[in-house]
Order: structure tokens, then sequence, then C-alpha cells
């Protein structure tokens, strides 16, 4: 059976959660088969996780061997972590899309409650309490909180499909949820998830239907925030004076970013080589972290680096591609919303490692060290896959 011809099958009846909507549901799994996942979109998840694990062992080793004399360490836990990735993302593909919709708003709630814990019970680094430990390892609810807010917001789009013009259906809730969930994030504090998570609302609210207007006037009234802040507080000022030109105080606040800049300028067009990086020897904080991509671009070149762009580009590609052929609506919002998600991650890491906007902590998918996100990142990916699966069901 085509895929177009269940595009958005009773939209208006689905989300309604009337009788007549679950047993049409439930009659629709029945006759309606299952396909087999994206290929393409799977190989160049998988690819580009390999290249990223290679670059973890090169840009890791230094460190590693410097704190604990082991310089696997880092690699072959990210390596056991994104085994147990791979194994969630094609577990979370065989689920059906009705999963997701259905513990959608509850996936929210948790997030919320999770974000409450950390501020209690958190695990405080760097003058922020944005982590808790699980034993094994450490994780950030906003993590689960990015998740949370596309999956409530996919459901919420097919609810109130048309009214989203509406102020009172199609900015207020949306807006309610995220000041909850901003609020909890800048307690941590955690900024560049707050960016992330706005981008991501908004985006996902402009796809369900929200009025061009209402960005237009919360732009407005973010700029002149902004401007404000910069003008009221001494820090925010301070910045992005170093923004502008972190070599005013390149051994202090400027560090790192001018670290970052020396690793992508030695890179030239071909690159040192692999494993021949030099910033990486404790000159360049978070090297397998937030500023792998400094590494990269050392290491791999202009060539190499752009390359790597280039497969994150095809993904994110492919993600759209499955989001505009999804049999649903609510599919079709939360690859949308997880694409984006990716999309916006890596423009920003990349962005801040080349000093275009201002240093913030925001890690690039499956290539930063950090076992539960690249977990959680790959089980986003399943979801994708699990959308793509109705696409030519039978």
């Amino acid at each position: 059976m085509a895929a177009d011809t269940y595009r958005f099958p009773g939209e208006h009846n689905t989300e309604t959660g009337s009788e007549e909507s679950r047993l049409s549901d439930r009659t629709e799994e029945t006759r309606v088969g299952r396909g087999r996942m994206d290929l393409p979109f799977l190989f160049m998840t998988l690819i580009i996780l390999a290249i990223g694990m290679i670059m973890v062992l090169s840009a890791s080793f230094a460190r590693a061997y410097y704190e604990t004399g082991n310089a696997t360490q880092v690699f072959v836990r990210q390596s056991l972590f994104s085994i147990f990735g791979v194994a969630a993302m094609l577990l979370v593909s065989r689920f059906r899309v009705k999963i997701f919709r259905r513990f959608s708003i509850a996936a929210l709630v948790a997030a919320a409650i999770l974000l409450l814990f950390v501020l209690v019970i958190g695990i405080e680094s760097g003058g922020a309490r944005r982590w808790i430990d699980i034993g094994i390892s450490t994780f950030q609810p906003s993590e689960i909180a990015k998740l949370g807010i596309i999956l409530a917001f996919a459901r919420m789009s097919c609810i109130y499909k048309e009214k989203m013009k509406t102020f009172r259906y199609g900015v207020l809730p949306f807006l309610g949820i995220m000041a909850i969930i901003l609020g909890l994030l800048i307690l941590e504090p955690h900024l560049s998830a707050c960016v992330i998570i706005v981008l991501v609302g908004a985006i996902m609210m402009f796809v369900g239907g929200t009025r061009v207007f209402w960005f237009v006037l919360v732009a407005v009234i973010a700029v002149a925030a902004g401007f404000i802040l910069v003008k009221l507080f001494d820090y925010a000022a301070a910045r992005i004076a170093i923004w502008k030109d972190p070599f005013i105080d390149k051994r202090g606040d400027g560090w790192q970013i001018v670290q970052s800049l020396y690793a992508v300028g030695s890179g030239g067009l071909l690159g040192l080589g692999l494993g021949q990086g030099r910033q990486k020897y404790l000159y360049l904080p978070e090297e397998h972290n937030d500023f792998i991509f400094s590494v990269v671009c050392e290491e791999l070149g202009f060539i190499g680096a752009s390359l790597i762009l280039i497969l994150f580009a095809i993904l994110i590609i492919r993600g759209f591609w499955i989001a505009m052929h999804a049999r649903d609506r609510y599919g079709s919002m939360i690859v949308t919303g997880l694409t984006s998600l990716l999309a916006i991650q890596v423009f920003l890491n990349v962005a801040v490692v080349t000093n275009l906007i201002p240093s913030t902590g925001i890690s690039l998918p499956f290539f930063s060290y950090g076992g539960t996100a690249l977990v959680l990142q790959l089980a986003e990916m399943g979801i994708i896959l699990s959308v793509s699966r109705d696409i030519e069901a039978k």
C-alpha cells in the first residue's frame, strides 16, 4: 500500500482520546503492517558514530594517560556505551509510534521531576549542578527534558491542530511548559540547554501551525532583554567582550577558545594527521568533550572536518525526508523535532569551537564523550527509525 495513502490518517480523531478513535487506532495497527527501517538513515548514523569513536580515542588518550595512567580508559568506556546505544536504537526502532504518543506527556513530567531532583541530589561541577549519579555513570536530566519537550509538543500540536493559530492554544500552553522547564534549568544553571530547548520548541510550534506573528513578537522581546542584560550586568558584558576578542585575556577567561582557535588554525587544509594533534596535550580543555571538533580540525584539516559536516548534513536531510513522508502527523512532528535537535546541536557546537558564538557547554552528537548522552542520542535515532518503518507499511 502506498505511503501517501496513509498520510496523516484520522488527524481529527486520533488525538481526541475518544473510544471511537482508540478502536480506529487498534484496527489500523492490526490492518497495516510495518516495513523495514530506513537503511540510509541507519547507515549514516553508524558511520558518524564510528568516526566519532575514533576521534574520542585520538582526543582523549593524552589526558586519560596523564590522569589515570591508562590511555584508553575514556575510549573503552565510550565504546561500551556505544554498544548499549546501538542496541537501544535497534530496540526502540521496533516500538510502534503509538507508544511514543501514549507516553509523551508522561515523559515530559518525568523530565521535570528529574530536573527537580538534580537541584537536590545533583552533582556540582564547575559552579553548576547538572548531573545525577546513577552509579555506573552520571547523566544530565536536561537531555531527558529535550526529548520530553519534543514528544509533548508533538502530541499537543496534534490535539490543537486546527487551533494552533490562536494564542490560547497555539502559544500559551507551549510557553507555559517551556517556562517551567527553563526555570528549572536556569536554577542549575544550564543556559546552553535553555537555548536548545527554546529553539527546538519554537521549531515544533512553527511546524505545528503557530502564527509567525508570535515568533516575531517573542524575538523582539528577547533581543530587548539581551540588550538590557548586557547593559545592567558586568559579567554579561565581559563574556561578550571575550567572545569578540578572546586574546584580551588569553591566559584567563579566553584561554579555552584561544586554544581551540589555535587547533582549528594549525590544521590547515589537510590536517596534521590522525593522532598527531598537539592541543590535546593538556592545552585545550574539554578536548574529548565539548571541544572535540577542534581536535578534528587540527588532525583532519579543513577537508576532513568538512567531510564530517557533510555526513551530518546528509543525516539531517534524510531525517527531514522521513518527517515529510511519515504516515501520520504525530510521527512527522517527532521526527521533525528530533532532527532539528540534532541539527541545532551540531551547528551550535561548531559555532562555539570556531568562536562564531559565545562559548557554551554544547556537545557534538556522537563525538563528544558522555556515555548516557550517547545512549539517549542513539535511542532518539531509534525513534526516527521507528517512524520510518511505517512509511512503506504494507
